[in-house]
């Protein structure tokens, strides 16, 4: 199975310590965070990444090279001179991209079955499937909206939701077709279109997720890493 991981983000809820590194390069129980998040993916039966990179890119493309250390491909998609958002910069990475993938983001470890995930998928016949738990706005807002089987409304500002937006999808290629080339355009934008179409299958998961995307996010993942071990 084949993964792209969204890592081109500027970080800057984290303050100074994303001046001189990359999200998620950020140093967790002794290596970057990336390294948890590959290694948890390939557990999970993911073996062939596409990273898409942007801010201090050159980082994580020195440190992961071609994947062949930790037993898996990496290649690498280049934001570009100007931020694409993150279904801008999935649309660049086509050209590396399999029939059938997940995308993710690089600040998240998500838990979840993903043999399970892709199945559902691939069965259905639909153009996605989105990861969604039920969060009660526990681990931040609710932003999902799910009625029979499919994701009805995805809303980053949330209100009056139980489901949350887990952060990975797996996605039909014909799927990238909704985006246009090398314009901006946010996962709200993309995901919403599927939506519109009825493409968008909800997928819940059990466990709940970790991300790295504030200081206080990324203190909890130090603990539960820490706990792991």
């Amino acid at each position: 199975m084949q993964a792209a991981i969204l890592v081109g983000g500027l970080g800057t809820r984290l303050g100074p310590m994303t001046k001189s590194v990359p999200k998620p390069m950020v140093v967790v129980g002794g290596k970057p965070f990336l390294e948890h998040e590959i290694n948890l993916l390939k557990s999970c039966g993911i073996s062939d990444f596409v990273l898409c990179v942007g801010h201090l890119g050159e980082m994580v493309e020195s440190h992961f090279q071609d994947g062949n250390r930790w037993g898996v491909r990496v290649r690498y998609s280049h934001d570009g001179p100007r931020l694409l958002g993150p279904a801008g910069a999935l649309k660049r990475a086509e050209p590396l991209l399999d029939e059938f993938f997940f995308v993710t983001y690089g600040d998240a470890y998500l838990r979840a079955d993903y043999r399970g995930m892709m199945k559902t998928l691939v069965d259905s016949g639909r153009l996605g499937a989105m990861a969604v738990y039920e969060n009660h706005d526990r681990y931040g807002r609710s932003d999902v909206e799910v009625s029979e089987g499919r994701v009805v409304r995805y809303d980053k500002r949330g209100g009056g939701m139980d489901w949350v937006n887990f952060g990975v999808s797996a996605l039909r290629k014909r799927a990238l077709s909704l985006i246009p080339p090398e314009t901006e355009c946010g996962e709200e934008e993309f995901y919403g279109e599927l939506i519109k179409r009825e493409e968008l299958l909800a997928f819940p998961v059990a466990d709940r997720f970790y991300e790295i995307g504030t200081p206080a996010s990324l203190k909890e993942f130090e603990l539960f890493i820490s706990s792991q071990r």
